[in-house]
This record gives structure tokens, C-alpha cells and sequence, in this order.
């Protein structure tokens, strides 16, 4: 069997698939082929070309072991961005002018070449952000669901055209959406394959030129998709692979006038600054997905083992390194004890370790400062609150080689700062609540409204709970993920307040039209 076939279902983050034992020899196999591979050199790639740098090598460290060096990626200055952008607005011209149904079909190539090379991009992400392997496995097949699924939207649509009506009978108008031209795709490193395919095909589908800058932790994935891409035929100077610091390109990136819209997923604070100053001579598209907060409620009357696991598991999965994480919890104070307890015991049994071994659920953050913001917000939480589980760095054997800290849940008073403030890290904030209208006050209260859960037995909870909570993605009654777990053509993914731009989410009907502007065309016959 094949390892692109070896799996017998897709793997998606809510999956739950009795058989994995081909899933597991394949992935062996593909560890084994990615780290032999390790530690190679790799250029920049701009119009189709191979160019180094001048400036130090970009060094990719496992956050399982600091010593395993992935690869040297060489790091871009702005000059180079310059001749990126430069590349990218002139084969624009030729790629926007293409019939929409032929980009469809490179595109679709691109999505099998994903598809083919599944387990070897998976065993990459395990290795370079600390995924485990069913969370690698579902970003690489994501990937490719996004492309086919943002390709079959624009088929729904008939490639954005659509006849309008007429004052005269002689008169014939269309409305036909078309490419701005050339957007900076800006991607983070917690789902560096899905998130990076996501952004760029949606612009390319929509006949715009990408200039793609992978994340500083994530430089290999992102090679990769380049690599999908070019095997699907899509020339090189209309999707750039630029890596580099983003404190030297980051603002050659999305500053460049020949920018002509940014799509980017990363902090609320960055974006901010982007959204702020991209526009000057005239208004830009600047599409944002910026983080979030995001709460879960535990009624009453809830099924609180169902609810303990979808908790633990948004709260947990990829390290609490998630968007869509849930990082604080409003609990009814009847069943508040119990709940806190399941969710506790559920939570010490995580396996921790090697993410890209088998069975291992809990693995390292991403990085030292990750490491450093755990800290600090652990001595947060201590003032004022307590410490229900976790709490410090893991210690002995592998997790002295990476960055490992404990899962961590701490029970807080409703006012305490880490309710609000967005970590990025693997802590759950506990709080009690007298009534659902008290937890939607204080859920609401955070800046951020990207994703939000509730647990109850009540249909009229939900209903009221969708209603009122500021949030894009709502989910009831889910345990294999009570705010995560979002997937292309089944839950768009979009954020409200600080957590998004356009009000229309990524993996929804709505995000590649983003990518478009709209100009009336009227002719009298």
C-alpha cells in the first residue's frame, strides 16, 4: 500500500478512526525519509529561481530537541522582497487574464501534490512546530480540502460573473469580480500548511500573484508547499517562497508598492499596525486573522463528561497553540466541582513527549519565548488564583532537549487578567458563574471574538448563547472540540472584534471573493 493511501479515512482534528496501524507504519516511514533529509541548505525562490542571501543563514531547530537542526534557510533582505514583488506584478498579468476554469485546474494539480506527498509534509510539521501526528496529518490533508473547496466555490459561481439588469433594451450589464493584482501572503507557525495554502490559493484562484513568507519557525513546510505548487505548474515568479526575519522583511513585505492587499494570520498587534498603515494614497484589502480568546460555558445542565473532553482537547491540542484554543472557561456554579475535577483527571493523562510519536497527544512549544510567556503568566495566575494542574517546565529524558511545559489549568477570579489576555500557550483559566447571562457578560468582555463553545441540554441555551456571543465560529454540545476543529466547506472560519478583519472567515463560501474587486460591465447592443 502506498503511504499517500495508507491511511483508511481522512485524518481531520476531530477524527476518530478505530484502525490507525497503516496510518502509523506510513508515518514511521516518512520520519525516517524527513530526517535523513535534515540539515540541507535552501535557497530563496523568486521568478522560478534559486538566490542566496548574503545575510546569516535562518537556522531551523526541532522545539523537541534543540539540537536537531532541520535545515539552513537562507534569510531575504528587502532587496530581494523588491524582486519578488517586482516578479509577482508581471506573470499577474498573464495568470488574471487565464480563463478562471484553467487556474482551477492548476490549482487542483496543486492539491494532489499535496495529497501525494501528505505524509511526508505531516512528519515535517511534527518535527518543526511540535505537532502531533494526528494534528500534523490534519493540516496537510486541510490543505488540500481548502484548494478543492475554494475551487468548487468559484465553479458554484461561475467564475464571479453575473448579469445585472437593464434601464434600456439595448443595455447589457455584468457584474465581474477580478484580481487586485499582487497580495503579500504572511503566514504563522501553528498550521504552516493549511493556513499558508489556505491564504495563497484563495488569491491565486481569484487570479492574483503571491509573494509568500513562511514563518520563521516554520520554513520547511512552507518550502514544501512551494514545492506542490511548482509541480502543479504554476510559475515561480507568481508564487515567491521568500523566507527571512520578520523584524529585517516583515515591512518590505506589506510596505511594497507594488503590494496590492496583504492576507495575513498572525497577533492581534501586528495586524493592527498593518491594518493602520498599508492604506496611504487609497484604501487596500488587508485580510486579518488575528487571534483570540475564546471562551467555552458549562451549564447546568450539561453532559459534563462530554464536556470535560471537548475542553481539554481545545484547550490542549498543539500545546494550546491554537486561534481557536479554548483558553478560559465559565462553569455554573451547581455543577462547577464536578466538572473541574473530570477535566483535571482527563488533563493528567495526556501523554506528553515526542509529538511525532505514536499515541503522543501533548508535545513542546514552539519556541523559548513561548516557553518564557508560560512562565509568566503561570506567576500571574499565582496572584490571585490557584493551580489546579501543571504549572512548570517538564523535566527528564526528552523534555530536557526541547521546549516542554505542562499542560495547565488554573482556577481564577472572574477579574483576573489571564481571562482576557490572549497567551498562546498550554493554560486554561477556570472561572465560576452564576447564570449563562453572567458568562456571556464576561466572554464578551474580551477584545477578541474568534470561537466559542457551550455545553448545555437546553435547545433554548444554544439558541440564545449563538445570539448573544460576540464570536464568528460557535459550537454546542461538541467533544471532540468544544471551540476547535473547524474544516474547509463545513465551518467557516471567521473572527469578530480584534480577531479578523473582514467579518467573512477562511473555509467558508465567502473568502475567496475577497480576493476580488468588482467592476460593472455595460454594453449597448
Amino acid at each position: 500500500m502506498s503511504a499517500a493511501n495508507a491511511a483508511p479515512s481522512k485524518i481531520t482534528y476531530t477524527a476518530a478512526i478505530a484502525d490507525l496501524s497503516e496510518f502509523h507504519r506510513s508515518y514511521d516511514e516518512a520520519l525516517k525519509t524527513v530526517r535523513a533529509k535534515a540539515g540541507a541548505t535552501h535557497p530563496l525562490w523568486i521568478d522560478g529561481k534559486a538566490l542566496t542571501s548574503p545575510s546569516p543563514l535562518l537556522v531551523d531547530t526541532s522545539p523537541i530537541d534543540a539540537s536537531l537542526v532541520l535545515g539552513q534557510f537562507s534569510s531575504a533582505t528587502p532587496e530581494h522582497v523588491d524582486l519578488a514583488v517586482r516578479a509577482a506584478r508581471r506573470l499577474q498579468k498573464q495568470w488574471g487574464a487565464l480563463p478562471w476554469r484553467e487556474r482551477i485546474e492548476t490549482l487542483r494539480k496543486a492539491a494532489s501534490a499535496i495529497r501525494r506527498r501528505k505524509y511526508e509534509i505531516a512528519a515535517v510539521m511534527s518535527l518543526e512546530v511540535g505537532k502531533s501526528r494526528l494534528e500534523a496529518m490534519g493540516d496537510a490533508e486541510e490543505s488540500a480540502d481548502l484548494i478543492d473547496y475554494y475551487a468548487r466555490v468559484v465553479e458554484e459561481n461561475d467564475g464571479y460573473v453575473k448579469p445585472l439588469g437593464r434601464l434600456l433594451p439595448n443595455e447589457n450589464t455584468r457584474s465581474v469580480l477580478r484580481p487586485f493584482g499582487v497580495f503579500a501572503c504572511i503566514a504563522p507557525f501553528n498550521f504552516p500548511m493549511a493556513l499558508s495554502t489556505g491564504m495563497s490559493a484563495a488569491a491565486l484562484l481569484a487570479g492574483n500573484a503571491v509573494v509568500y513568507k513562511p514563518a520563521q519557525d516554520a520554513p520547511w513546510t512552507g518550502l514544501m508547499l512551494y514545492e506542490c505548487y511548482k509541480e502543479a505548474g504554476i510559475p515561480g515568479g507568481l508564487f515567491n517562497y521568500v523566507t527571512g526575519l520578520g523584524s529585517v522583511i516583515g515591512d518590505a513585505f506589506w510596505k511594497h508598492p507594488g503590494v496590492d492587499g496583504i492576507v495575513f494570520t498572525g497577533s492581534k498587534e501586528v495586524g493592527m499596525r498593518m491594518v493602520k498603515e498599508f492604506s496611504s494614497a487609497y484604501p487596500k484589502p488587508a485580510l486579518m486573522e488575528l487571534g483570540g480568546k475564546n471562551p467555552t460555558y458549562v451549564s447546568e445542565t450539561a453532559d459534563l463528561e462530554a464536556a470535560a473532553l471537548g475542553v481539554m482537547r481545545s484547550a490542549f491540542g498543539l500545546q494550546g497553540q491554537k486561534c481557536s484554543a479554548c483558553s478560559r472557561v465559565y462553569v455554573h456554579e451547581a455543577v462547577y466541582d464536578a466538572f473541574v475535577a473530570k477535566l483535571v483527571e482527563k488533563s493528567r493523562a495526556l501523554k506528553c513527549g515526542d509529538p511525532s510519536e505514536k499515541d503522543v497527544y501533548f508535545g513542546p512549544v514552539v519556541n523559548a519565548k513561548a516557553v518564557k510567556t508560560f512562565e509568566a503568566a503561570v506567576e500571574s495566575a499565582k496572584k490571585g488564583g490557584k493551580i489546579l494542574l501543571g504549572g512548570e517546565r517538564l523535566k527528564g529524558g526528552v523534555f530536557d532537549k526541547g521546549n516542554f511545559v505542562a499542560p495547565t489549568i488554573v482556577e481564577l477570579p472572574l477579574n483576573h487578567e489571564l481571562f482576557m489576555r490572549e497567551l498562546f500557550v498550554p493554560i486554561l483559566a477556570v472561572g465560576k458563574v452564576k447564570t449563562m447571562d453572567q458568562a456571556i457578560a464576561e466572554s464578551n468582555r474580551a477584545e477578541y471574538g474568534l470561537t466559542a463553545g457551550i455545553f448545555t441540554a437546553k435547545k433554548e441555551e444554544i439558541e440564545k448563547y449563538f445570539d448573544e456571543i460576540e464570536s464568528g465560529v460557535c459550537y454546542a454540545n461538541r467533544p471532540t472540540g468544544a471551540t476547535t476543529g473547524a474544516w474547509p466547506g463545513v465551518q467557516s472560519f471567521c473572527g469578530w472584534k480584534g480577531s479578523g478583519s473582514t467579518g467573512k472567515g477562511g473555509c467558508g463560501p465567502y473568502y475567496v471573493a475577497q480576493f476580488m474587486r468588482e467592476q460593472s460591465r455595460t454594453v449597448m447592443e
